[in-house]
């Protein structure tokens, strides 16, 4: 058996770079298949502002991928039994990846992860698409093409669900709660944890208006005592965006769209305490220790109403810092465990589904 990994297209200061690396290997070690890589080549270009792809190039690194699995399909190398894993299911090449497969009579599965799409009105094709049929029947249409849907955490696998409930989609058995396959993290994070700790406070997000920057903004005018790090207002190599991290007593959340969410267990990896809002995905990772209720913050004009709140919170994780520190390690044994481990991704896999 083979297995396909139809990758997503690497951004250096992402997870999708590291998966390049890290996810061929895990996927092999764990389940003993030969392990191909479908890639379009080179990131064609900069990701779109606010987002983590190019809209225009994700479309010809895509096209490059449905060619090569055209020409394996051609070539005779796609086997009964075989697995193809999409590691970002919205991609419309899986609908002639089923086309193919269906028409030359080879039974292969197909697997995809699902992170973000339409269906999110907070994600770009939410906000500026919407619910227009056409990306609504293409999306139900994807989930339909593949034999296991996967999703991170129960937040986005009903998120989901909710909104094609209608649709008439086999729910059962095809949707997975798997976790994201990262068990890399804890080790490659491993240098940067001890480090001394300056009274400094992050925000690792993309700027964009789902994650309400501009609340993070203001609280820094409000607490001239700390220094608060937008990171994406420098430009940091992922080193020196992991040392951040390392020497950060905080990663403060104000977002508005999470399915997950690396960038705060990266945090408390290396001794940053999170402080998250309890709403999304958020809800269920979570610790009560690290969550302030959502309503502080679901728009700027509830964060003005209760900033004063938002202000105490973060004074107490700075000034009692030491104090969290246990229940931080409760956190990462519980992110590490449940939501960054591609245990049960490979499992699904090796089975069959």
């Amino acid at each position: 058996m083979t297995t396909y990994i139809v990758d997503i297209e690497a951004v250096d200061t992402r997870y999708t770079k590291q998966w390049k690396t890290h996810l061929p290997k895990q996927l092999k070690r764990s389940t003993n298949n030969e392990v191909v890589v479908v890639s379009g080549g080179e990131t064609p270009q900069a990701t779109t502002p606010g987002a983590f792809l190019n809209f225009g190039g994700t479309n010809v690194y895509k096209s490059k991928q449905l060619e090569q699995i055209g020409k394996y399909f051609c070539d005779g190398l796609i086997k009964d039994g075989d697995y193809f894993l999409y590691t970002d299911a919205w991609n419309p090449t899986v609908i002639q990846l089923r086309y193919m497969a269906e028409l030359l009579g080879v039974n292969i599965r197909v697997g995809g992860m699902w992170h973000a799409g339409s269906y999110d009105p907070q994600d770009f094709l939410g906000r500026l698409i919407g619910d227009k049929p056409w990306v609504r029947k293409a999306e139900a249409s994807m989930y339909e093409c593949y034999d296991d849907n996967f999703f991170a955490t129960e937040f986005h696998r009903d998120m989901f669900e909710d909104v094609f409930m209608d649709e008439g989609l086999d729910f059962f058995p095809k949707s997975k709660i798997v976790g994201w396959p990262m068990e890399y993290l804890a080790t490659s994070l491993e240098q940067y944890k001890g480090m001394p700790k300056k009274d400094l406070i992050l925000f690792p997000h993309r700027i964009a208006p789902e994650k309400q920057p501009d609340i993070f903004r203001d609280l820094k005018d409000k607490l001239p005592q700390y220094e608060f790090i937008v990171c994406q207002d420098q430009e940091l190599s992922k080193n020196e965006y992991h040392n951040l991290l390392g020497q950060a007593k905080l990663v403060f959340s104000a977002n508005l769209q999470e399915t997950l969410g690396i960038s705060w267990y990266e945090g408390a990896l290396v001794g940053a305490l999170p402080m998250v809002p309890d709403r999304l995905s958020y809800k269920e990772m979570s610790l009560d220790a690290f969550k302030y209720p959502s309503e502080w913050t679901e728009s700027y004009n509830t964060y003005q109403n209760n900033k004063d709140k938002v202000i105490e919170k973060i004074t107490d994780y700075m000034e009692n810092y030491e104090n969290y520190l246990p229940k931080l390690v409760k956190q990462v044994d519980k992110l590490k465990k449940q939501y960054f481990s591609g245990t049960n991704l490979y499992k699904e896999i090796k089975n069959g589904g």
